[in-house]
């Protein structure tokens, strides 16, 4: 009976451990670049053209990952990009900050399996963009939301058998969002980031 205990105790241990190895949670800073940027323009009273962009900044994000297969893995994430609206009237300018906030799913391929201490990975997958134009906040409901597809490229690399290390480089196209000013087009933002997080 002891045995019998002892051996079901080491399976159960041995299948946690097992388990243990295919999530990651992780946290990543870095650089948020607009491009395609334009979000049309608007006439005032007295006929002058007024150009509106979207500007790049930093972006920080949160990703969790499980890893169901041993070369596949799904990834959930949100991210903050600290980005701003820049208005253009002939050669004067002013900008705004521009909050987006980023919630994501993507599917990973990767070219080395589970376990191993370095993981080069492709990845694509749909994210949401919720765009807050100046003077607005996350609370007051009045955000600007669109959707759209992203792929990219990254690297995961162990550090410990627990902490673990990552870099990311990904494109994600969105619809423009539209503050009075009929933008065209999509909106492309090339995240370059390195990250930090631990397997469980």
């Amino acid at each position: 009976m002891r045995r019998s205990v002892m051996a079901v105790l080491l399976l159960a241990g041995s299948a946690i451990s097992a388990f243990a190895q295919l999530g990651e949670i992780s946290v990543s800073g870095g650089y948020s670049h607009f491009r395609n940027n334009s979000l049309g323009s608007f006439v005032d009273t007295a006929g002058n053209v007024t150009n509106v962009t979207a500007e790049s900044n930093f972006r920080i994000g949160f990703r969790f990952t499980i890893n169901s297969w041993r070369f596949m893995g799904h990834e959930i994430g949100y991210a903050y990009n600290h980005g701003s609206l820049k208005e253009t009237a002939g050669s004067a300018s002013v900008s705004y900050g521009m909050p987006v906030h980023q919630g994501m799913y993507n599917f990973l391929v990767y070219a080395t399996p589970e376990g191993a201490p370095i993981r080069p990975f492709a990845t694509g997958g749909v994210q949401f963009s919720t765009f807050y134009p100046p003077g607005s906040c996350v609370f007051c409901g009045n955000g600007t939301t669109k959707f759209g597809f992203n792929y990219g490229a990254g690297l995961k690399f162990r550090i410990t058998s627990t902490f673990l290390g990552r870099l990311d480089v990904r494109d994600y196209a969105t619809g423009k969002p539209d503050f009075g000013t009929s933008p065209q087009g999509w909106l492309h933002q090339l995240e370059v980031s390195a990250g930090f997080g631990f397997a469980f």
